[in-house]
């Protein structure tokens, strides 16, 4: 039975980078400030995506389907970044634990993609990482 969980969840503003301006702006013009961030996980076919929802009106600002291979690039201890071939994305955290929080998500969810057996493996890269909050969120909520 596949489940859909989150296995984080943090607050951040999620930008992408105007070519155009050499900037970084916001995802949706004039959708400024926090949204919650979440990293999903499909337990059925082992797929993870991140989604965000504006706290002030709940609307959905990103839903990205996490690769395997995507680069991901901890600019600053509160911005974070990828790519893929269109965009590049942004996340301004409001702290640096959030952002602590979702890389070892994020970490994770590209360690699971990059193996075939899962399982085990998953358990162990988990506690190499050392994120509590993941291996709370994955196997025991």
């Amino acid at each position: 039975l596949a489940t859909i969980q989150s296995i984080c969840q943090a607050r951040a503003s999620v930008m992408v980078y105007d070519d155009g301006s050499k900037k970084w702006v916001p995802i949706k013009p004039g959708q400024q400030g926090f949204s919650r961030i979440n990293i999903y996980h499909n337990t059925g076919n082992n797929t993870f995506r991140v989604v965000g929802v504006k706290l002030q009106d709940q609307q959905v600002v990103i839903n990205y389907s996490i690769v395997k291979g995507l680069k991901y690039n901890q600019a600053t201890p509160t911005f974070h970044q990828w790519r893929d071939a269109r965009q590049v994305y942004g996340l301004n955290f409001a702290s640096k634990e959030e952002a602590t929080t979702f890389s070892n998500a994020m970490l994770f969810a590209l360690n699971v993609l990059s193996t075939q057996d899962g399982g085990e493996r998953e358990r162990v890269c988990v506690r190499e990482m050392g994120c509590v909050c993941v291996w709370a969120c994955v196997y025991y909520y």
